[in-house]
């Protein structure tokens, strides 16, 4: 992170004015085709990409109605006490424990930026003595937490390869582990995550990794920055850190970029949409918008509270469901894609190229001859210049061979473009109903797969119930149209020889046990049991959980498929 002011920016630009007209019948595109193949899954829909550092101000800035649609994954907020006064703040912001509610009320977790707990940027050293004094203050404000979920991370140091002070402290490598022994001494739960270099460096992560195992300390996340060298080569580096866990015999670490996207980039849709597709394609657990400029504004998608064209092109990536699907580029066009097989709906985010192009989507089942298509585009506004919300059009395409071909005319490579497809009549609900687990916030459990499982993945291993630190629960964000009385499904698996309960609360109320007998196996989805609920219209946050503050803890275990929330 490079908190200095910079200059460098996009300004305003004129809003888009590309046509968006989808024929009768489908031309000959000109152009890149950017292929999606909706037969094949990658994995969940977890909106990987969908996340900021410094996103969050306070527990009131950017109001949480704006990131609901967002539905962040992960955000890194800065230490509790923060001292930093980044980008032109006067104050400093974004306490981690001070806006922990309001993530955790949008579905999101976050982890903690320790050395942020230093005025200055790059970070001045003072000395040991001091640093440990810190640690120790941040872990203890943690730990007396009690009711604070949602934090899944303490990283230890911000871009090592520029900022850690080698004359004064040492070197990094044996720092690392003794602040990594600090905070065990005090926290031996929470995950440490590191080492959060500048950029993809191959022998700093040999050295770091060699040290961190033969120390005992090696991170339980690995973590690094996507800025300055551009989207083109994170596979690469991927591949790279893998071939060195195998090679060091390590066991694969979940991956964390939790900064992408340099100061030309950040506020351009395309731009940023490359990131996401390089992130989704390759497998890493979260990754976070930079930190640029103004906190509290998710990283330039907010501007005095209201959305800017970016905004739109996330709040399209939010609305994903079901199970992310391959997408291949076309020279510069390339894209994201899911498909919610349940509802029958086929989302595209599309960008980066100009003229005359077109999207095929191969492989839809069950939607008919024909299908609706709503296309959409979102431009671009720079971050200091709000826009409206893109209005589609739509359209009747017929299939052919399975396949839907999708024109987009007079593009415009620097805008994001959203295709969603429907069987003509619509999708098979008019508005979600069943939310899958795997596609929900899990703390401490595991999504797996089962072919018996509705979307192909559960959640299990819901096991912890001894603190907020390893409590284990799944989050569910459902919104409904109207508020009233709901009855709840839960689709479950209980492999054990007695009946198993979890706890049951939404919108922060309080508790009640669901039950869940016996079901024969693990991982074999054929019950549900039902109760009642009453939700608010729009965002509702339900959870089921083992362990949770305020709950007592279920007994037994359970696995979990999905929900269904139907009027009662």
């Amino acid at each position: 992170m490079r908190k200095t002011r910079i200059a460098i920016g996009l300004g305003t630009a004129a809003a888009l004015s590309a046509a968006l007209i989808i024929p009768a019948l489908p031309a000959n595109a000109a152009g890149n085709t950017l292929v999606v193949n909706a037969a094949s899954a990658l994995r969940p829909v977890t909106h990987v990409a969908s996340g900021g550092l410094y996103g969050v101000a306070t527990a009131t800035t950017p109001d949480a109605s704006l990131l609901v649609p967002l539905h962040l994954n992960q955000m890194t907020q800065p230490a509790p006490g923060v001292q930093q006064l980044g980008n032109g703040a006067t104050e400093p912001t974004g306490d981690a424990l001070k806006v922990a509610n309001t993530l955790t009320s949008v579905g999101a977790q976050q982890s903690i930026r320790m050395p942020d707990i230093y005025p200055n940027f790059p970070y001045k050293w003072v000395s040991w003595s001091d640093w440990l004094q810190k640690v120790d203050t941040m872990v203890d404000a943690r730990l007396a937490a009690k009711s604070t979920t949602g934090i899944n991370g303490w990283e230890i140091w911000n871009e090592p390869d520029g900022t850690w002070d080698t004359a004064k402290a040492g070197p990094y490598n044996d720092g690392w582990t003794r602040t990594y022994r600090e905070i065990r001494s005090k926290d031996t739960v929470t995950p440490i995550i590191g080492p959060g270099t500048s950029i993809y460096n191959h022998d700093f992560m040999v050295s770091f990794l060699t040290q961190a195992k033969r120390d005992g300390t090696l991170p339980d996340v690995v973590v690094w920055h996507e800025l300055s060298q551009g989207w083109a080569g994170i596979g690469d580096h991927i591949a790279d850190y893998r071939a060195i866990e195998r090679s060091l015999g390590i066991s694969p670490r979940p991956i964390s970029i939790n900064e992408y996207a340099w100061t030309d980039q950040v506020d351009v849709p395309s731009a940023a949409l490359h990131y996401i597709s390089q992130f989704e394609r390759y497998g890493v657990r979260d990754a976070e918008r930079a930190y640029w400029y103004e906190s509290g504004t998710m990283n330039g998608l907010l501007y005095n509270g209201a959305p800017t064209a970016s905004y739109w092109m996330y709040k399209w990536y939010g609305a994903m469901t079901g199970n992310m699907v391959p997408v291949t580029a076309s020279g510069d066009f390339d894209g994201i894609a899911s498909l919610d097989s349940t509802r029958k709906i086929a989302t595209v985010v599309a960008g980066g190229t100009y003229g005359d192009n077109s999207v095929r989507i191969d492989g839809l089942s069950g939607f008919g001859s024909s299908v609706r298509v709503s296309l959409a585009a979102s431009g671009i506004t720079g971050r200091q210049t709000n826009a409206a919300a893109p209005t589609p059009t739509t359209s009747t395409l017929p299939v052919v061979n399975g396949s839907v071909t999708v024109p987009i005319t007079n593009q415009d490579s620097r805008a994001s473009y959203q295709i969603v497809v429907t069987p003509t009549s619509g999708p098979t609900t008019a508005y979600q109903q069943t939310y899958e687990a795997e596609n929900a916030t899990v703390v401490n459990a595991s999504r797996l797969s089962a072919a018996s499982a509705s979307n192909g993945g559960y959640v299990g291993r819901i096991d912890g119930s001894a603190d907020m630190r390893s409590d284990s629960f799944v989050d569910f964000l459902v919104d409904v149209p109207t508020a009233g009385n709901y009855t709840l499904g839960i689709r479950y698996a209980n492999g054990g020889t007695a009946t198993a309960t979890q706890g049951l609360a939404y919108n922060g109320g309080a508790f009640t046990n669901v039950s869940y007998p016996t079901t024969g196996s693990w991982g074999t989805f054929a019950n549900s049991v039902t109760t009642p609920v009453t939700l608010k219209a729009g965002s509702n946050v339900i959870r089921l959980a083992k362990g949770s503050p305020n709950y007592a803890g279920g007994t037994g275990f359970a696995e979990l498929d999905s929900i269904t929330v139907t009027p009662r």
